[in-house]
């Protein structure tokens, strides 16, 4: 394999990208984002992807989540405190169940491009390039907003220095601990119609009381009030990855120093195109999109590009067809895995195949439709005999009314209520909450059955 430079992508066919009007403006804003320092670190992406090993291994399980676009007008401490406030709850319940310790990945501090499926948009009898993402133009329908302002890279990248910096004091200094966490849990489970998750709330509760009883939270006080938080995004707008690639002078590796990991979309994942060979670059964890479409022909030459040294944690594989599919392209992908040997985690994104256009003409995600497909997912894992490593959801610690179900039951009719999305519809903080209480049975339930086999 030849030696890799960052900016070898420019020589590969490129999609989803936009086409800069100002060419100098665009080498000007890469020149300056070049000169700031990496937003994540070499050591910081190799303890992610250690992490991510035992994840392959079933030692660990991986939460991934957050915002479907972020956004230079809803950035607040507040916004990023309650999407971090709902993903530890989250996972101090799935923790419960799996028995494992959970990985916790935000889908922050970088996530601000969104592929399209076409290049125009037409309202009211006009037509315009799609909105890319505030990192690329503007959401207002109007031309001067949705011309291509390579400017906007630099204030995404201001953005998630803040982001990332509140997420690091979040993280340990205090506001991580585990009581408080159980303690904003036990509001949720106190509300009438979320009765059904109690019982698994109070267990969680005596496990606590026990430990604080004997001494152990004294003795692992840190352990208990501190909690290692990853970011990620979509490594979609190049010219923002090559600019903050960054060579670790102690790996003499590159880093993509944008995010602890990356993935590539479903859009993007062309084995010879641009995204695939900036990836196949850089030391990060690597997570790739696999929707319906994806052959086992093209399965294997990804993994082949992407993890030539089959490296454990190095790449994950994010499951996304839709409630009612899983089990007929599920199966044949973990097989083509199987035949090549392959170390990969197992993820699954149950929001990007089950989207729909309500009766009220706004985009949706049934919360039924998002627990068959994990519920699919995990069914497939267990038939298989591999293992199901996590979950990916877009959701947001507001209490939006975006996605429809749910414990408190949002309908087609009040999805104007507070429907703030610029792109996708987000799971809201209690539907976030009540997945994992689901999501931690079915991990309860494959441990069980796993302990009965043995």
């Amino acid at each position: 394999m030849t030696e890799w430079q960052k900016a070898d992508w420019r020589a590969k066919p490129r999609v989803q990208m936009p086409d800069y009007p100002d060419q100098d403006a665009l080498r000007s804003a890469e020149s300056r984002l070049a000169g700031y320092p990496p937003l994540v670190f070499a050591g910081e992406a190799r303890q992610l992807k250690a992490k991510l090993g035992k994840v392959s291994r079933g030692e660990a399980f991986l939460l991934q989540g957050g915002d479907c676009a972020e956004s230079f007008a809803e950035f607040a401490a507040d916004n990023i405190r309650d999407t971090f406030k709902v993903m530890l709850q989250m996972a101090m319940v799935l923790t419960y169940g799996a028995k494992v310790p959970v990985v916790k990945v935000g889908r922050i501090a970088g996530q601000f491009a969104k592929p399209r499926s076409a290049g125009t948009e037409v309202m009211g009898g006009t037509e315009l390039p799609s909105y890319r993402g505030d990192i690329i133009n503007g959401f207002d329908f109007t031309q001067t907003a949705r011309v291509p302002d390579p400017e906007r890279m630099l204030q995404a990248y201001l953005q998630s220095a803040a982001t990332l910096n509140l997420l690091r004091a979040f993280s340990t200094g205090g506001y991580a601990d585990v009581h408080k966490v159980h303690a904003w849990t036990l509001g949720f489970t106190g509300a009438p119609e979320a009765e059904k998750y109690r019982d698994l709330a109070n267990r969680i509760s005596d496990t606590l009381d026990f430990m604080e009883a004997a001494g152990i939270r004294d003795e692992a006080a840190h352990a208990l009030q501190t909690v290692e938080f990853y970011t990620s995004h979509e490594a979609l707008l190049l010219e923002y990855e090559e600019a903050l690639c960054r060579l670790d002078s102690t790996s003499g590796k590159w880093l993509a120093g944008s995010g602890h990991m990356i993935w590539i979309g479903d859009r993007t994942r062309q084995p010879d195109g641009a995204h695939v060979e900036f990836a196949r670059g850089v030391q990060n964890p690597i997570g790739l999109k696999c929707g319906p479409s994806m052959t086992t022909g093209h399965l294997k030459a990804l993994m082949a590009k992407l993890n030539p040294a089959n490296e454990a944690g190095r790449l994950t594989l994010i499951a996304r067809f839709g409630a009612g599919a899983v089990g007929e392209h599920l199966p044949r992908l973990i097989r083509a895995v199987q035949e090549e040997g392959a170390n990969v985690v197992w993820t699954c994104d149950p929001m990007h195949g089950n989207t729909i256009k309500s009766s009220s003409g706004y985009k949706t995600r049934p919360f039924e439709s998002v627990l068959r497909e994990v519920r699919e997912f995990f069914a497939v894992h267990n038939s298989e005999g591999t293992i199901p490593g996590g979950v990916h959801f877009e959701m947001t610690g507001k209490d939006v009314t975006e996605c429809t179900g749910g414990v408190r039951a949002v309908t087609d009719e009040n999805l104007s209520d507070r429907y703030h999305t610029a792109c996708d519809p987000r799971l809201n903080a209690s539907q976030s909450l009540e997945l994992a209480f689901l999501v931690s049975e079915e991990l309860s339930a494959r441990r069980a059955k796993m302990a009965e086999a043995v």
